[in-house]
Order: structure tokens, then sequence, then C-alpha cells
């Protein structure tokens, strides 16, 4: 769920009451409130806090460098995008087809 954003915030409510809303929050040594997380909480904050990444497939993958001639990478480029498959899901099927043809 979104928070609402403190322009919102203020619109909606009077000083008072956003007084008392934050009042938690103006006092000293909060610091010693907190306590260690339980496993449970750590799995959860360890999830927030990775970063965004490419989802990993099978064991990971391996970024390579091919030398493809400029007409043949520009018709696999066109038939990919008819397929709606990207440049690398097209070498990747074309190589599992390859691989399956010969009994791999």
């Amino acid at each position: 769920m979104k928070q609402p954003s403190n322009k919102r915030l203020r619109a909606v409510r009077s000083a008072d009451e956003l007084a008392r809303l934050t009042a938690e929050f103006d006092r000293e040594n909060v610091v010693d409130e907190f306590h260690a997380l339980s496993p449970a909480s750590r799995r959860r904050w360890t999830n927030v806090k990775r970063k965004p990444g490419r989802p990993r497939k099978g064991r990971g993958v391996k970024v390579i460098s091919v030398s493809v001639e400029r007409t043949l990478l520009a018709r696999s480029d066109a038939v990919a995008r008819r397929m709606g498959v990207t440049r690398a899901g097209l070498i990747e099927r074309g190589l599992k087809a390859i691989l399956a043809a010969q009994g791999e």
C-alpha cells in the first residue's frame, strides 16, 4: 500500500492532529527500544534490502561476445521481434534446438 505524501498528510490533518501523530518521534534515546531481529524478520529485511537484478535462470547466465554477420543479425532481430522474444532468447532457443537434435 502506498504511503500518503507529506503534502497530502499536511492538507488533511490539522496542526494539533499532526503534532499528536508525530509526538513519538520527538523523544530522545529511542535507540534503547530497539532489539535484535527475529530470524523471520531478518529474512524479510534481507529480501527488502536486496538490490534488484536479473532473475537467475538455471545455474545463472554467462555473458559472451559472438561475431555475427550484419545481415544475419538484422534478419534474426526481425524474427525475434515477430516472435516477441529478445535476441538472447532467440539464440537460446536455437542452441537448445540444435543440442536436442544432436541428442544432448
